[in-house]
């Protein structure tokens, strides 16, 4: 009897989870259940599949609504119903077609209309709802005619009074009203539960007809799904055989290229895995892979492919990726195999500036009705529910920042403030709007609308209404398309060096970048700012340790800093064993066997999966769960603990010792976080090595190219120095030869327009597209003429210099800026045939402080570019130690002059400690430790430079100043506001650094770890 269930993902709507509806259902003893979520099938598979475990005959519908206002329930009488369901909303989603009020086109769904609004003449498909208590109304003749078409209408929204009061919350929260403002008809009746089905139906035992009708519409419809099929597009082709026809063709085709020498086993792995990959009909995801890498080597695109794809060789040769599985001894079956449960995935990066072309290749190929992106339940999080609740209860904006910002512990309760808490908690995990993935996504063999409904976001490509985790779950393999900057980096690069020094440059060969003595070098001394995930503080710290030198440990060095190997502690054991591999013993052969390359250490999941299996005799089954564990897909403890038992039963079979068995689960369990499999490690470690190859051997083209692509890690003024100490000579902006982007002449950079921030994009563009169209400006009048702009505008562009081949003082350059324009902006202006001869006029000379310039650009770029930091400060004292002697002051104390670059905060039980980077007067970059007892007396105060005072402790070559006292040195005054002593400082605050937040635990220490260093028995 209950055709009109909402759940949550009717969004700020339903109060009820799935798996609550379908629990009250059983408790009830009801056998036939309807979901109808407003506008989206996103719960329906989970709604299935749980009426099924618990034998309740689901019906699936959609309760379509336009603002509010119900329109009519639609339950399907089949999968057919369900796709017309869908291709109504998302022709109204995608393509802005209006929602019918009444008689939408439907031959395989039932429409229900509610008693209130309904059409004179009813289609046979069509029938009216009414409600228990609405009943009384049928008194009336003009309804009584319509008792035929009527059904028992028990709408299900919340299940408790708190239920209902959250369900308005929700409902202001949707409309951005006060929940005082809100009006009956913004929300439900609070009649909307689930009710005694005897109950409901003695209601209505006066109308037998509408029973009846109720029960004969729940009979006709149903909803059946077939889980293990696949869903993807099947054939590239258009037929299995052709499709495995050209794979095999193609993947020989690529041996030849990638091993020209005959590899005789990498024939034999290409053979097994093309059996592997036609047994489990797997050619035509291949092929529509490299069909997408196909057209982006075409365009002249870069891409990585990464992940465990890489394990294939087949996608080695057929370019999806650059890793040689043999090279590295990747087992294909980590990717694809007979026994995996959940289809694999590529993962492909492009440039941040490429992936959208790709997109739209993908959508026009194979038709935007067979491809969409993943949607995503974005869920009330932890400082929106504080603020979205309190707006809902009228509080101010001072206390909403302080519930949004403070930690609960620290809010002022009061009756206000403790009902926000109340109703804030139980929105936790409440979806709250639905977004993209980041990148998943499915192409289908059948219209998508035959699964799902698709909605269009603000990015401009198709969604559908559930995640990728249901995808999966209903046979789909998705294509993980991303973007990243490092790509950008790389590419611009290679099309800077080619147009400025006339080299071209196959970065796809690996072997020019791997195989390079200068980039190992610059690799072991952790020089690799600029450079794709080798770049941060703590990864030139680990590349430091291990004196990095090689690709191989390189690929290591990628995984072991992820947070389920580092926070284990055995990073800290893979960095003592790679400097110490004649102090210790593998505590079981196994080990040995298995985890030679690493010295015993687990570092990739594949690690533990080996052990698990070859040490505990786990079955393949279990080394699945583990597999998704590692993977991040089951990120917590619980999914390794189904493991558990099996693990010691098995242990016990095979004799290993209690104490030997608890040692190597505790190890597989601290794995319950993210780490990396190998191939995906592998995958960055190839980038990174492209992107140290350009650096180490085009350090200026590179340096510009990480400039233009948004750097990394750090903020654009380090990407700048690093430019600077290879050699560059940095230059403002000019109107005469910068472009919108940093460009590079030889040795000289330009900073881009582009940095100057209060210049408008328009005119940060037009600027160097009005000179390359009409040739150089010849004065500050010239351009002018030439270039629509405000006077404010014009005058930061003067401060920055841009005008400086005029060879004029700025104070010349500003008087003439206000008679130009006397404060009018002017239209844009085309070169006239005669101008009128320009007046001649003499100012008196003024003396500029020389480092009035470099004020001027703090203002405006957020930082000096004529001189060094170092230049402004009053005192003339750069420390006793520069950074590059550190190594040599182990366990002594040291007083260092540096400019703060980045520090990154570490929450711990005595309270925050941050870890410092720093350069010092020569440019070199060193690192600072900062405990919280030390914090609370000398606490950072911004960005700047600062008098340091601590004891270097050198940690496997790499040496850390733990901070012991510290004094942020001031600048001299603003020479620009000789006569405002309140000014004169204001500049030195402009100075930023880079903060960045961390909830992990610090890294262990070796004392902490009792990791065996010894045989077990």
């Amino acid at each position: 009897m209950f055709l009109n269930c909402h759940s949550y993902n009717s969004l700020r709507y339903g109060t009820i989870s799935v798996q609550e509806l379908v629990q009250q259902a059983v408790e009830l003893n009801v056998r036939i259940l309807a979901l109808t979520d407003i506008n989206t099938i996103t719960g329906i598979y989970e709604f299935h599949k749980l009426c099924k475990a618990s034998n309740i005959k689901s019906v699936i519908g959609v309760e379509i609504r336009k603002e509010n206002e119900l329109f009519y329930i639609c339950l399907a009488k089949g999968n057919k119903g369900i796709g017309e369901i869908n291709k109504l909303l998302t022709e109204h989603n995608c393509d802005g077609k209006e929602l019918p009020k009444y008689h939408p086109s439907f031959s395989n769904v039932t429409v229900i209309y509610p008693l209130n609004d309904f059409p004179e003449k009813l289609h046979r498909n069509e029938y009216i709802g009414i409600k228990p208590e609405e009943l009384n109304l049928l008194v009336k003749s003009e309804l009584k005619v319509y008792i035929p078409k009527m059904v028992i209408l028990q709408p299900v929204t919340v299940k408790t009074k708190t239920d209902y009061n959250l369900h308005k919350i929700l409902r202001a929260i949707d409309l951005n009203i006060l929940g005082s403002k809100l009006k009956s008809t913004d929300y439900c009746k609070d009649s909307e539960v689930f009710v005694q089905p005897e109950d409901l139906l003695n209601k209505f035992k006066a109308y037998p007809k509408i029973i009846k009708n109720t029960e004969w519409i729940l009979e006709q419809c149903h909803f059946e799904f077939d889980y293990s099929t696949p869903k993807n597009k099947k054939f590239f082709t258009g037929s299995k055989k052709s499709d495995f026809e050209l794979l095999a063709k193609l993947s020989y085709e690529g041996l030849k290229r990638r091993y020209p020498d005959c590899h005789r086993s990498a024939i034999q792995r290409v053979e097994k895995e093309l059996k592997v990959i036609d047994m489990l009909n797997f050619s035509g995801y291949f092929l529509i892979t490299w069909d997408i890498v196909k057209y982006s080597n075409r365009m002249g695109f870069m891409h990585v492919g990464r992940g465990s794809g890489a394990n294939s060789i087949i996608a080695y040769c057929l370019g999806i990726t650059d890793i040689c599985p043999l090279e590295l001894d990747l087992y294909f079956e980590r990717f694809l195999n007979l026994n995996r449960k959940t289809p694999p995935d590529f993962d492909l990066d492009w440039s941040w500036q490429d992936r959208d072309t790709i997109l739209q290749y993908i959508f026009d190929k194979y038709g935007k009705d067979h491809v969409a992106f993943c949607g995503t339940n974005v869920e009330f999080k932890y400082k929106s529910i504080f603020r979205e609740v309190g707006k809902v209860f009228g509080l101010p904006k001072e206390e909403l920042d302080e519930l949004a910002t403070k930690p609960i512990e620290a809010h002022d309760i009061n009756s206000v403030s403790a009902m926000v808490h109340k109703y804030g908690k139980l929105l936790e995990k409440f979806p709250n709007q639905r977004s993209m993935h980041a990148c998943g996504i499915i192409i289908s063999e059948e219209p998508i609308t035959n699964y799902t409904a698709l909605e269009m976001p603000p990015k401009g490509f198709p969604i559908i209404q559930f995640d990728m985790h249901v995808a999966e779950e209903i046979g789909f393999e998705k294509f993980d398309i991303l973007s990243q900057r490092g790509l950008g980096t790389i590419n611009d690069a290679v099309k800077l060096i080619e147009e400025k020094r006339g080299v071209t440059i196959d970065i796809r060969d690996t072997s020019i970048s791997k195989n390079e003595s200068k980039c190992n070098e610059y690799l072991s001394r952790g020089k690799t700012i600029g450079c794709f995930y080798i770049e941060s503080p703590a990864m030139r710290g680990l590349l430091r340790r291990l004196k990095c030198d090689n690709y191989k440990v390189l690929v290591a060095a990628s995984s072991i800093i992820r947070p389920g190997v580092a926070q284990s502690g055995m990073m800290r054991e893979y960095i003592f064993r790679h400097n110490n591999p004649d102090k210790f013993e593998y505590f079981h052969e196994v080990f040995k066997k298995e985890l030679g390359e690493t010295y015993g250490i687990m570092v990739y999941q594949e690690d533990v999966i080996k052990i698990a299996l070859h040490f505990g005799g786990l079955a393949a089954s279990d080394g699945d769960v583990l597999r998704r564990a590692m993977s991040g897909k089951g990120r917590s403890l619980s999914a390794l603990q189904k493991v558990k038992d099996h693990f010691f039963e098995s242990c016990k079979k095979l004799g290993h010792s209690e104490q030997l068995s608890k040692e190597v689960y505790r190890q597989i369990e601290s794995f319950a976080g993210y780490s990396f499999c190998k191939a995906h490690s592998a995958s960055y470690a190839v980038e990174s090595y492209q992107s140290l190859y350009l650096k180490v051997n085009y350090p200026i083209e590179f340096m510009v190219s990480a400039i233009n692509n948004g750097g990394g890690f750090y903020r654009t003024e380090v990407y700048i120095h690093e430019a600077r100490m290879s050699g560059a000579n940095i230059l403002n902006p000019c109107v005469n030869k910068g472009e919108y982007k940093t460009t590079v002449y030889g040795r000289d950079v330009y900073m881009g327009f582009m940095h100057i921030e209060s210049l408008d994009s328009k005119t940060a563009t037009l600027i160097p597209e009005e000179r390359n169209a009409n040739g150089d400006y010849e004065s500050l009048e010239n351009f002018v003429k030439r270039v629509s702009i405000g006077l404010e505008t014009l005058q930061t562009l003067i401060f920055i210099g841009a005008f400086r081949f005029t060879g004029k003082p700025k104070h010349e350059l500003l008087i003439e800026a206000r008679f130009l324009l006397a404060g009018e902006k002017q239209n844009y202006k085309h070169l006239t045939l005669l101008d009128e001869p320009k007046k001649e006029y003499k100012l008196p000379e003024v003396v500029r402080h020389p480092y009035e310039d470099a004020f001027d650009e703090i203002e405006i770029l957020g930082f000096p570019v004529s001189v060094s930091p170092f230049d402004l400060l009053q005192t003339k004292y750069r420390g006793s130690v520069m950074a590059k002697d550190l190594t040599k002051h182990h366990k002594k104390e040291v007083k260092m002059l540096a400019y703060l670059i980045s520090r990154k905060h570490v929450p711990t039980k005595r309270g925050a400690m941050f870890f410092g980077t720093w350069i010092d007067n020569e440019g070199e970059y060193f690192d600072t430790a900062h405990f919280p007892d030390n914090l609370s007396k000398y606490p950072f105060q911004g960005g700047g430079c600062y008098l340091l005072l601590g004891i270097v402790e050198v940690d496997f070559h790499f040496p850390t100043i733990t901070i012991l006292k510290m004094q942020k040195m001031p600048f001299i005054p603003d020479p620009r506001y000789t006569l405002d002593k309140d000014k004169s400082f204001e500049a030195y605050n402009r100075i930023r650094e880079d903060v960045s937040m961390t909830q992990r635990k610090p890294y262990p220490q070796e004392k902490e770890i009792g990791l065996p260093r010894y045989k077990l028995i």
